[in-house]
């Protein structure tokens, strides 16, 4: 079932250190002054942090659900469609991004949404 914003907002919840800055049109989450991710109300999507093979694989996978937002400093961005995601891989995709910009005894606080049941 696909995943509204409510849902990603519960997602970003259960993370440790999430820092929120509210823009005209979009809203950004970082993690200890790191930024991980995009929320844009309009369009219904988010830009999540990634490493370039996994960016390269969602998009090449499904294009429709997922697009190459940029590349900087050896990460892909990705911007993820809401409506095309189920939760669980949603719940993945964030916990990697955050986990890709969060400090190891952060990310030790928190479980791994793909390592439990």
């Amino acid at each position: 079932m696909p995943v509204d914003s409510d849902t990603f907002f519960r997602i970003l919840n259960d993370l440790a250190g999430v820092e929120t800055a509210d823009g005209s049109r979009y809203s950004s989450y970082s993690v200890r002054g790191k930024r991980f991710g995009y929320y844009w109300p309009r369009t219904q999507t988010v830009g999540l942090k990634q490493t370039l093979s996994e960016q390269k694989a969602l998009v090449s996978e499904r294009p429709e659900v997922f697009e190459e937002q940029f590349s900087a400093g050896g990460f892909g961005w990705v911007v993820v469609y809401l409506a095309g995601v189920e939760a669980d891989e949603l719940a993945e995709l964030v916990f990697e991004a955050w986990r890709l910009s969060a400090p190891e005894e952060l990310v030790a606080t928190v479980p791994d949404p793909a390592r439990t049941d």
